[in-house]
C-alpha cells in the first residue's frame, strides 16, 4: 500500500506504562526497526493506570462522562510523550493530535531519512484508544492494524472464569462483536475491543491482529509470525 514500505499501527496497552516491561517494548520496536528497514510505525498509547485513577477520581467528584474521557485522553498522550522521548531519535517527538496530523506526520516520514515512527495518545472523547487505531490505521491505509493487549488474542469465552475457554486463531467481526456484547463501553473500561474500532475495521477490512503486549510476542508479528488472534473477513 506504500510502495514497499509496509506501514504498521500498534495500540499498546497502558499497562506497559509504570511497568519495566516498557523497557522491553522499546527494545523490540527499535530492533524490528533495524532489521526491517522499509518498516514504519504510528504508536498509539493507551492510558492505563494513570488514566483509571483520574477517572475514578472524576467519578468521585460527579464529573460527567465526556469529560472523564478528557482525563483519559490526556493520560494517554502524556504516556505517548514518554514513549517519543524514549525513542527518539528514531521516533519523532511531536505528538500529533489530529487525525490529519498523524496522516501528514507519516507521509513526511516515508519520504525523508530519519525517524520511522510516529507516536500518538487520545484524540476524541468518546473514542478509546483501540478506536483511535483502527481509526488512524483507516486513514493511513495501514497495512497491519496491531491490538496489543493484556491477554493472548481472542477466546470463545471469558478465560477468566471458564477453564476450558479456546484460543481462536482467526475470528470474524460478527462472532468478535457476539463475543464482546458483555464489554463495558464506560470510560477507561476498554479492554479487548471496543464496539466503535470493530466496526471501523469490519468497513474497511482493515488488516488486525490481537496480541499480548509482551515484547517477544511483538517481535514475532513484526516478523509476519502467526500469533494472536486475526480478524478475518467472509467473502
Amino acid at each position: 500500500m506504500h510502495t514497499g514500505r509496509q506501514v504498521f499501527v500498534v495500540k499498546l496497552s497502558g499497562s506497559i506504562f509504570g511497568s519495566p516491561r516498557i523497557c522491553d517494548i522499546i527494545k523490540t520496536v527499535r530492533d524490528a526497526l533495524e532489521e526491517q528497514k522499509q518498516l514504519f510505525l504510528i504508536l498509539v498509547a493507551g492510558g492505563g493506570a494513570t488514566a483509571r485513577k483520574y477517572i475514578q477520581a472524576g467519578l468521585e467528584l460527579g464529573l460527567d462522562q465526556a469529560t472523564l474521557d478528557e482525563l483519559g485522553i490526556l493520560s494517554s498522550q502524556l504516556n505517548a510523550t514518554l514513549l517519543a522521548e524514549s525513542l527518539y531519535p528514531v521516533a519523532s517527538r511531536i505528538i500529533p493530535k489530529s487525525l490529519s496530523k498523524i496522516a501528514e506526520q507519516l507521509e513526511v516520514l516515508l519520504h525523508r531519512s530519519g525517524p520511522k515512527i510516529v507516536i500518538i495518545g487520545g484524540l476524541h472523547p468518546g473514542q478509546s484508544t483501540n478506536a483511535v487505531g483502527a481509526l488512524v490505521a483507516e486513514k493511513t491505509r495501514a497495512d497491519l492494524f496491531i491490538n496489543a493487549t493484556d491477554v493472548e488474542g481472542v477466546y470463545d469465552r471469558d478465560p477468566g472464569r471458564f477453564k476450558e475457554a479456546i484460543l481462536l486463531e482467526n475470528v470474524t467481526p460478527d462472532r468478535l462483536s457476539n463475543i464482546l456484547e458483555s464489554e463495558s463501553v464506560q470510560a477507561g473500561t476498554y479492554d479487548l475491543m471496543d464496539p466503535v474500532a470493530l466496526k471501523l475495521i469490519s468497513r474497511s477490512r482493515i488488516p488486525t491482529k490481537i496480541v499480548k503486549c509482551d515484547s517477544s510476542v511483538l517481535s514475532k508479528v513484526f516478523q509476519g509470525a502467526k500469533v494472536g488472534t486475526t480478524i478475518v473477513f467472509e467473502t
